[in-house]
């Protein structure tokens, strides 16, 4: 049976003020735009360590692959997904797009990443004077990642086929930055409806940046002036995704969205969880997406990743898909 309309549920629901009826999850995924899946598929899997876990499709264009990448379980707060974008133009970053995402490590494993990065001629800087080391990057489609060590951030489960020890290993999704340019309206979002909380600003040179947190997860807001709007292409985060712990949960974000004048798509059934999408106020893509149910529907644990799994709409045409899919 499928759970009732957002605004249906809601209304059932005893709701209180916004700024106390919700604690923020933090995040629940961030996608991108892949230009070579296979490129993608091995720098995420072999260098970073993390699990596929999901072999799909995009729901909404079934001629582009969607694959995820997160710990051993496909654990909500790990993940970080790509569509294949091949025959697009490269992004160029901009404002009304998140810039970079960040991944925790455990303390003391900066060492071993850089010396891992480097042996695969892969550029990167070590910053040691932040208050905990950071490692910055780029992916081959030029994405910005960070590796944080961090204590605070929540611990997942390595993938035991990879060969860094659990000691090393990545532990989690641990944020993004966003480009905006109303970096105070942005920042009353993620506060009103998600209920993180404002842990600093800051001034960089030609840039104002402000800091929230949930409890697992931060986003970074960045505003500069003159900067241009975000080109969508190869190597652009498409969107980030936060968690609901349930669907009543969701329901009641998209309510207090709605309050604030926001407009939601319905809940959109992406069948390893449920989805509900919106544009925050510069322009970046949100989406609100529930834990449950989570990747076994359709996979037992031990091979998560290794079918391809195709959404029941388009199961008919599953060899005329699977034809003009890029070749992994």
């Amino acid at each position: 049976m499928n759970p009732p309309p957002p605004i249906e549920l809601a209304s059932r629901l005893r709701l209180r003020h916004v700024s106390a009826m919700m604690t923020s999850a933090g995040l629940h995924h961030i996608t991108a735009l892949s230009g070579d899946m296979r490129r993608t598929l091995d720098f995420y899997t072999r260098l970073l360590g993390l699990r596929l876990v999901k072999r799909t499709v995009n729901y909404d264009d079934p001629s582009s692959w969607h694959l995820y990448f997160g710990d051993a379980l496909g654990s909500p707060g790990t993940l970080v997904t790509f569509f294949s974008w091949e025959d697009t133009r490269q992004g160029q970053p901009g404002t009304g797009e998140a810039v970079a995402l960040s991944f925790s490590i455990p303390p003391g494993a900066a060492e071993f990443w850089a010396e891992r990065l480097n042996d695969e001629g892969v550029t990167f800087a070590l910053d040691h004077t932040a208050p905990t080391p950071v490692i910055a990057l780029h992916d081959p489609d030029g994405i910005g990642l960070e590796l944080v060590e961090d204590q605070d951030m929540g611990a997942s489960h390595p993938p035991m086929l990879s060969d860094i020890a659990p000691e090393h290993a990545i532990m989690a999704l641990m944020g993004a930055t966003l480009l905006v340019d109303n970096i105070e309206a942005t920042a009353r979002l993620l506060i009103d409806v998600f209920g993180w909380r404002e842990t600093g600003r800051a001034e960089l040179p030609g840039f104002e940046r402000l800091r929230l947190e949930s409890d697992l997860s931060r986003i970074e807001l960045l505003r500069g002036e003159n900067i241009p709007p975000a080109r969508r292409g190869i190597g652009s985060i498409h969107h980030i995704a936060f968690r609901a712990e349930s669907d009543e949960a969701q329901a009641e974000m998209v309510v207090a969205l709605r309050k604030m004048g926001f407009e939601t798509t319905p809940m959109l059934d992406r069948t390893y969880f449920r989805s509900v999408y919106f544009r925050e106020p510069s322009g970046v893509l949100f989406e609100i997406a529930t834990d449950a149910p989570g990747f076994t529907v359709d996979e037992n644990i031990e091979t998560l990743g290794q079918k391809i799994i195709l959404p029941n709409q388009f199961e008919t045409r599953r060899k005329e898909i699977l034809a003009k899919l890029p070749e992994l």
